[in-house]
Protein backbone atom coordinates (compact mmCIF):
# COMPACT_ATOMS: atom_id res chain seq x y z
CA UNK A 1 0.00 0.00 0.00
CA UNK A 2 1.66 3.70 -1.06
CA UNK A 3 1.87 6.11 1.57
CA UNK A 4 -1.20 8.32 -0.16
CA UNK A 5 -3.19 5.18 0.22
CA UNK A 6 -2.52 4.91 3.84
CA UNK A 7 -3.17 8.51 4.75
CA UNK A 8 -6.67 7.79 2.88
CA UNK A 9 -7.37 4.78 5.21
CA UNK A 10 -6.24 6.21 8.46
CA UNK A 11 -8.75 7.43 11.21
CA UNK A 12 -8.07 10.67 13.49
CA UNK A 13 -5.45 8.99 15.53
CA UNK A 14 -3.46 7.89 13.15
CA UNK A 15 -3.54 11.03 11.12
CA UNK A 16 -2.95 13.21 14.15
CA UNK A 17 0.31 10.79 15.51
CA UNK A 18 1.71 10.97 11.82
CA UNK A 19 1.35 14.69 10.91
CA UNK A 20 2.77 15.76 14.00
CA UNK A 21 5.60 13.00 14.06
CA UNK A 22 6.41 14.67 10.66
CA UNK A 23 6.84 17.88 12.29
CA UNK A 24 8.69 16.98 14.95
CA UNK A 25 11.34 15.33 12.54
CA UNK A 26 11.97 18.21 11.03
CA UNK A 27 11.97 21.17 13.52
CA UNK A 28 15.35 21.64 14.65
CA UNK A 29 16.11 22.14 17.89
CA UNK A 30 16.29 25.45 20.20
CA UNK A 31 19.68 25.54 20.67
CA UNK A 32 18.57 26.11 24.78
CA UNK A 33 18.24 22.56 26.08
CA UNK A 34 14.45 22.39 26.15
CA UNK A 35 12.45 19.85 26.26
CA UNK A 36 10.88 18.67 22.97
CA UNK A 37 8.22 21.84 21.97
CA UNK A 38 6.02 19.79 20.09
CA UNK A 39 6.07 16.66 22.92
CA UNK A 40 2.72 18.02 24.61
CA UNK A 41 0.76 17.29 21.56
CA UNK A 42 1.24 13.71 21.83
CA UNK A 43 -0.84 12.93 24.84
CA UNK A 44 -3.54 14.58 22.68
CA UNK A 45 -3.41 12.19 20.01
CA UNK A 46 -4.76 9.15 21.46
CA UNK A 47 -8.89 10.68 21.64
CA UNK A 48 -8.06 14.47 20.61
CA UNK A 49 -8.33 15.24 24.52
CA UNK A 50 -6.76 18.91 24.87
CA UNK A 51 -6.18 18.85 21.38
CA UNK A 52 -7.36 22.91 21.18
CA UNK A 53 -5.54 24.11 24.49
CA UNK A 54 -2.29 21.77 23.74
CA UNK A 55 -2.04 23.22 19.99
CA UNK A 56 -2.05 27.04 21.44
CA UNK A 57 0.31 26.12 24.18
CA UNK A 58 2.97 24.34 21.23
CA UNK A 59 2.19 27.35 18.86
CA UNK A 60 2.98 30.11 21.24
CA UNK A 61 6.00 28.15 22.33
CA UNK A 62 7.65 28.06 19.22
CA UNK A 63 6.64 31.82 18.19
CA UNK A 64 8.54 32.59 21.10
CA UNK A 65 11.51 30.92 19.77
CA UNK A 66 11.13 32.48 15.85
CA UNK A 67 13.53 35.32 15.20
CA UNK A 68 11.94 38.70 15.20
CA UNK A 69 10.28 39.45 11.75
CA UNK A 70 11.37 36.04 10.52
CA UNK A 71 8.68 35.68 7.38
CA UNK A 72 7.64 31.88 7.21
CA UNK A 73 8.40 29.74 3.51
CA UNK A 74 6.25 28.35 1.62
CA UNK A 75 5.36 24.42 2.80
CA UNK A 76 5.87 23.14 -0.69
CA UNK A 77 8.76 21.82 -2.86
CA UNK A 78 10.09 25.61 -2.83
CA UNK A 79 10.91 25.99 0.66
CA UNK A 80 14.91 26.83 2.10
CA UNK A 81 17.00 24.16 2.51
CA UNK A 82 18.17 25.83 5.57
CA UNK A 83 17.66 25.48 9.17
CA UNK A 84 16.20 28.66 9.54
CA UNK A 85 13.61 28.15 6.98
CA UNK A 86 12.28 24.61 8.22
CA UNK A 87 11.43 26.01 11.42
CA UNK A 88 9.57 28.70 9.62
CA UNK A 89 8.14 26.11 7.54
CA UNK A 90 7.12 24.21 10.55
CA UNK A 91 5.26 26.89 12.70
CA UNK A 92 3.42 27.38 9.50
CA UNK A 93 1.88 24.74 9.36
CA UNK A 94 1.38 24.01 13.49
CA UNK A 95 -0.61 27.49 12.50
CA UNK A 96 -2.50 25.81 9.88
CA UNK A 97 -3.27 22.63 12.25
CA UNK A 98 -7.18 22.03 12.24
CA UNK A 99 -8.75 22.99 15.88
CA UNK A 100 -11.72 19.68 15.41
CA UNK A 101 -10.11 16.53 15.85
CA UNK A 102 -12.19 14.66 12.88
CA UNK A 103 -10.89 12.85 10.29
CA UNK A 104 -11.29 15.15 7.16
CA UNK A 105 -9.48 17.54 8.70
CA UNK A 106 -6.83 16.21 9.69
CA UNK A 107 -6.31 14.56 6.86
CA UNK A 108 -5.42 17.43 4.93
CA UNK A 109 -2.94 18.89 7.33
CA UNK A 110 -1.21 15.26 7.58
CA UNK A 111 -0.94 15.01 4.37
CA UNK A 112 0.42 18.75 4.03
CA UNK A 113 2.89 17.71 7.13
CA UNK A 114 4.34 14.41 4.94
CA UNK A 115 4.42 16.31 2.01
CA UNK A 116 6.48 18.71 4.22
CA UNK A 117 8.67 15.79 5.94
CA UNK A 118 9.23 14.41 2.57
CA UNK A 119 10.54 17.88 1.02
CA UNK A 120 12.77 18.99 3.81
CA UNK A 121 14.71 15.49 3.27
CA UNK A 122 14.80 15.78 -0.36
CA UNK A 123 16.64 19.27 0.27
CA UNK A 124 19.05 18.07 2.53
CA UNK A 125 19.34 14.85 0.22
CA UNK A 126 22.26 14.54 -2.22
CA UNK A 127 21.95 16.69 -5.20
CA UNK A 128 18.03 15.45 -7.36
CA UNK A 129 16.03 16.83 -9.89
CA UNK A 130 12.52 16.14 -9.83
CA UNK A 131 10.94 18.34 -7.44
CA UNK A 132 7.40 17.95 -6.66
CA UNK A 133 7.25 15.50 -9.30
CA UNK A 134 9.70 13.32 -7.14
CA UNK A 135 7.61 13.61 -3.84
CA UNK A 136 4.31 12.99 -5.49
CA UNK A 137 5.45 9.60 -7.52
CA UNK A 138 7.37 8.56 -3.92
CA UNK A 139 4.35 9.45 -2.25
CA UNK A 140 2.29 6.89 -4.87
CA UNK A 141 4.57 3.90 -4.79
CA UNK A 142 7.53 4.50 -7.41
CA UNK A 143 10.57 5.04 -6.03
CA UNK A 144 13.03 5.30 -8.40
CA UNK A 145 15.93 8.19 -8.86
CA UNK A 146 15.00 9.19 -4.70
CA UNK A 147 17.94 9.89 -2.64
CA UNK A 148 18.81 7.83 0.64
CA UNK A 149 17.22 10.23 2.93
CA UNK A 150 13.67 10.81 1.23
CA UNK A 151 13.71 6.79 0.98
CA UNK A 152 14.82 6.58 4.81
CA UNK A 153 11.95 9.27 5.30
CA UNK A 154 9.34 7.55 3.19
CA UNK A 155 10.02 3.77 4.88
CA UNK A 156 9.33 5.76 8.04
CA UNK A 157 6.25 7.48 7.25
CA UNK A 158 4.73 4.15 6.17
CA UNK A 159 6.26 2.38 9.09
CA UNK A 160 4.15 4.75 11.87
CA UNK A 161 0.97 4.80 9.92
CA UNK A 162 1.48 1.02 9.74
CA UNK A 163 1.83 0.85 13.44
CA UNK A 164 -1.16 2.97 14.29
CA UNK A 165 -3.18 0.98 12.08
CA UNK A 166 -2.12 -1.78 13.64
CA UNK A 167 -2.48 -0.79 17.58
CA UNK A 168 -5.92 0.95 16.45
CA UNK A 169 -8.62 0.93 19.16
CA UNK A 170 -6.89 -2.03 21.11
CA UNK A 171 -5.07 -2.05 24.67
CA UNK A 172 -2.28 -1.85 23.25
CA UNK A 173 -3.07 2.02 21.59
CA UNK A 174 -0.62 3.74 24.33
CA UNK A 175 2.33 1.01 23.36
CA UNK A 176 1.23 1.99 19.80
CA UNK A 177 1.60 5.84 20.56
CA UNK A 178 5.07 5.11 22.23
CA UNK A 179 6.45 3.02 19.39
CA UNK A 180 5.62 6.14 16.93
CA UNK A 181 7.47 8.31 18.61
CA UNK A 182 10.28 6.36 19.19
CA UNK A 183 10.46 5.88 15.42
CA UNK A 184 9.99 9.43 14.68
CA UNK A 185 12.96 10.59 17.35
CA UNK A 186 15.16 8.18 15.42
CA UNK A 187 14.81 10.22 12.15
CA UNK A 188 14.81 13.19 14.03
CA UNK A 189 18.88 12.52 14.85
CA UNK A 190 19.64 11.45 11.43
CA UNK A 191 18.22 14.67 9.59
CA UNK A 192 19.53 17.18 12.81
CA UNK A 193 22.61 15.45 11.96
CA UNK A 194 22.35 16.27 8.36
CA UNK A 195 21.58 19.94 9.04
CA UNK A 196 24.37 20.06 11.62
CA UNK A 197 26.51 19.15 8.98
CA UNK A 198 25.23 21.01 6.17
CA UNK A 199 25.48 24.39 8.62
CA UNK A 200 29.47 23.30 9.92
CA UNK A 201 30.30 23.55 5.94
CA UNK A 202 28.20 26.84 5.51
CA UNK A 203 30.40 28.05 8.39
Amino acid sequence: MSLLEQIALADERGLAASGLACLDRCLPPTGRGDPEPLRPLWASCENGADWVARLAGVREALECDAPEGEAPRGTGPEGGGDTGSVAARVRALLAAAPADFEAEPLRAWSDACSLLALDVHREFDLPSAGGAELLRRCRAGGTEGVGPLVSGELRRQIDILDVLAETAGTVGSGAGLLRVLDLSTEGQRVLRAVMSRRARSRA
